[in-house]
């Protein structure tokens, strides 16, 4: 894989979300969308910052340790070099989304759960071992991007190897500023690998368990 992103186009649907802790199932319409088949690479967030933050070195591993400030900004950096009209808004402790933008950003997390099942109704959409990189096969660490099967619309490592920034907040009530988390990581067990797992962290926190994959409105 070389530095570009590369995308794939997903129609529109419904995603059912649910919240473990306060068991609380809701439903959200998923517009057309573009989301990108692999986790963005430390190759692909090198180019574009010249930053290495990753825990793990590779170029073709997920990047990590990265806040969602971070991802953010990378959004934001790609949009530009590809002549897009950027997404966020960069205020003081602020960020806006611009809905009339073209540009990369984070996926929401209805798109990604949306993407994640690619039309399968149950806690993953194949079996984990053949899917995703977890504590079970991992052997402690992060490996590189795509080499597990993909979903059957192309994503590839939507559970496990790292968890994945979404743009939203995860409950602004009890937790203010934290974002939303998805997809389970590679120090997780099985159950945290599944479809609708939410975990949540502050925007400006790098952990090394964490990355992102890029999206765009259509």
């Amino acid at each position: 894989m070389n530095a570009d992103i590369e995308m794939a186009a997903l129609s529109g649907g419904e995603a059912t979300l649910t919240d473990r802790r306060t068991q609380r199932s809701w439903s959200v319409e998923v517009k057309p969308f573009a989301l990108a088949a692999f986790l963005t690479t430390q190759q692909q967030y090198a180019e574009l910052t010249s930053e290495h933050p990753s825990a793990a070195v590779g170029e073709r591993l997920p990047v990590e340790s990265v806040s969602w400030a971070d991802a953010v900004r990378f959004c934001n950096a790609l949009s530009d070099r590809a002549g897009l009209k950027p997404v966020y808004l960069l205020l003081d402790d602020d960020v806006q989304w611009d809905s009339t933008a073209d540009g990369y950003r984070l996926p929401t997390e209805a798109e990604w759960e949306y993407a994640c099942r690619a039309g399968s109704t149950g806690p993953r959409y194949g079996e984990l071992d053949e899917i995703g990189w977890y504590r079970g096969n991992s052997s402690g660490h992060p490996h590189e991007v795509g080499g597990k099967l993909p979903n059957s619309w192309g994503l590839y490592d939507m559970l496990g190897n790292v968890w994945e920034w979404c743009w939203d907040y995860y409950d602004t009530e009890v937790y203010g500023s934290y974002r939303v988390l998805r997809g389970g990581g590679w120090f997780d067990e099985h159950w945290s690998c599944r479809a609708s797992v939410r975990r949540r962290s502050h925007p400006s926190l790098r952990i090394e368990d964490t990355g992102f994959r890029v999206a765009r409105s259509l």
